[in-house]
């Protein structure tokens, strides 16, 4: 049985938890830029066309309860993505007030290759976990995260 000498602090596991983040992030966006995917498709960029796509098409506000954001953070995301053409706003026929979005024709292939991105990212990261380790790590993730 660990003494508590041997336990690790909550800081000292949440530390090794946000330095594990910051280095997956940074191999992330090297792979998004290796395989050519525009520096403006960041992490949370893609989660956010992820989310849109996953709705086929969304009232904003109605994304911005999904992602527990801000109203005003979707509407930099929205303006941000339309500026680069991955994102169309439509009006909402049953409500002037509202706006839908749904991706343009061009997000998808760059979904793809993001997606091969964080995939390679992810193979490199997780490579000495065995496959329990790897069940093991995405329950204790899971956990925090509820």
């Amino acid at each position: 049985m660990a003494t508590s000498e041997t336990m690790p602090s909550s800081g000292q596991v949440l530390e090794t938890l946000l330095r594990t983040t910051h280095q997956l992030h940074l191999q992330f966006e090297s792979h998004l830029s290796a395989l050519q995917v525009p520096e403006y498709l960041s992490g949370p960029r893609l989660r956010f066309l992820v989310s849109v796509a996953e709705a086929g098409q969304i009232r904003m506000s109605e994304i911005a309860a999904k992602l527990g954001i801000k109203p005003r953070t979707v509407t930099q995301f929205v303006d941000a993505l339309e500026q680069e053409k991955l994102i169309v706003r439509l009006p909402d026929p049953d409500d002037r007030r509202a706006t839908f979005i749904r991706l343009s024709e061009t997000a998808p292939p760059l979904m793809q290759q993001a997606r091969l991105a964080m995939s390679e990212s992810a193979d490199k990261v997780l490579a000495s976990l065995s496959p329990e380790e790897r069940g093991q790590l995405l329950l204790l993730l899971q956990q925090l995260s509820e």
